[in-house]
């Protein structure tokens, strides 16, 4: 199966600990390492963030990392780059008119916004993994909430709009439901340890 993880700002090849990076990178990395490993057809597609970055790089196992033009070629905090949001969609739309993947999966709500933008057109799937809800982040932080006002309003539209979406614990499926999210359309997916990479002393 020819599969397409698109993860807007966090690469799989980014240095742990930056800003911006942390769970999400690891997690688009080993799934994508995996899949591949049982034989699949991986392109994780995520933001040039550096003029020098090569346009593909391959990861250990067989997957590949794309980086797609979208805003500057340089760093931008991720709750600043949904402006660029249409332009790595529509990047993505030609991308796939080249080369059509039988599925794609979309890592958090802006990656989700710009993977139905280039899925649209050619009729392939989008499954989605929020890693975060806005509802949340905005009635934990309140005003310190960082992300651009539309965000709840796109997670509701794709989270109705997709063909599944994949949350990471039971109450995620209740938050999405309170969206309108109908049950029958998430599965509970948590997300797993590689305990031989993170461990106790390590």
């Amino acid at each position: 199966m020819r599969i397409a993880m698109v993860s807007e700002h966090a690469s799989p090849l980014a240095a742990l600990g930056g800003v911006d990076a942390g769970g999400q990178n690891v997690y688009v990395a080993r799934l994508s390492e995996e899949l591949a490993r049982r034989g699949h057809d991986v392109t994780v597609y995520t933001r040039r963030d550096a003029a020098g970055l090569p346009d593909r790089v391959p990861l250990p196992g067989g997957a590949v990392v794309e980086h797609v033009p979208a805003g500057p070629a340089a760093p931008v905090p991720k709750d600043e780059l949904f402006p660029h949001m249409p332009a790595f969609g529509a990047w993505l739309a030609r991308a796939w008119a080249r080369e059509r993947p039988d599925v794609v999966h979309a890592h958090f709500w802006m990656s989700g916004m710009a993977s139905r933008i280039g899925a649209h057109p050619h009729g392939v799937p989008v499954v989605q993994t929020f890693h975060a809800l806005g509802t949340v982040k905005r009635r934990h932080q309140g005003r310190r909430d960082t992300s651009p006002p539309e965000r709840v309003g796109i997670e509701r539209q794709i989270g109705r709009g997709c063909a599944r979406v994949l949350a990471t614990c039971g109450d995620e499926v209740h938050e999405l439901a309170e969206m309108g999210v109908p049950r029958s359309r998430v599965s509970v997916v948590p997300c797993g340890v590689d305990a031989e990479q993170f461990r106790p002393g390590v």
